[in-house]
């Protein structure tokens, strides 16, 4: 009797630990879709509205609104950023390279900053140039990288461990913005080189 109390306790310990995991893991594929299938996922009537918006890149002010005719990819991260982010932009980057030079002039990537304290417009420019010339860092101050967040979907939140290389845990979607500066599609995280590249093929196809 007191075997099966044991193996009764311990059958509830190991479905209690399953329930940790099953929501620890659900909340990570929130904030990170799986790339082993990657899929673009259109957007439907429910999801962020997008729209234009204007930042600070190290040339001055930018607006969505600049790149009316050019397929824009929009990605939220910071320059700390110790995988995901050189991960994704490295893919973006190589994506774009594998472009004729007429069709690199109608695509324009974006890094977008969740980490205005410390990414400088110097700074990003500094960042960017790893992956390619072409490539835009955008910040701004808090509240206006916030409200640009909110707009597209994009979640981050900092990790103030009170010093100076604190994290930012964010999502790592590609935003893609069509030639009428209007929000399609949203693609998962390092789905891969020719999965980009042959994304922006397609909607190039409809400028």
């Amino acid at each position: 009797m007191q075997q099966r109390k044991i193996n009764k306790a311990f059958l509830l310990l190991l479905l209690a630990f399953g329930v940790f995991l099953a929501g620890s893991y659900a909340l990570i594929f929130t904030l990170e879709p799986k790339s082993t299938h990657p899929s673009a996922q259109s957007v439907s009537m429910d999801a962020p509205p997008g729209g234009d918006f204007t930042l600070t890149s190290d040339l001055g002010p930018v607006s969505l609104s600049d790149f009316e005719g050019q397929l824009v990819l929009a990605y939220f991260g910071y320059t700390f950023c110790p995988d995901i982010c050189p991960t994704n932009l490295g893919e973006l980057s190589f994506a774009y390279r594998q472009l004729t030079p007429e069709q690199q002039q109608q695509v324009q990537i974006l890094f977008i900053s969740v980490d205005p304290e410390r990414d400088t417009p110097t700074r990003l420019r500094q960042y960017v140039n790893y992956f390619d010339a072409d490539m835009l860092g955008l910040t701004a101050d808090a509240s206006t990288i916030a409200e640009v967040a909110q707009r597209y979907g994009a979640v981050y939140l900092k990790i103030d461990d009170g010093s100076e290389n604190y994290a930012v845990d964010h999502s790592a979607f590609t935003y893609v913005i069509d030639h009428k500066g209007e929000l399609q599609t949203q693609l998962p995280h390092a789905a891969g080189t020719e999965f980009y590249y042959q994304t922006i093929l397609q909607h190039l196809e409809r400028i």
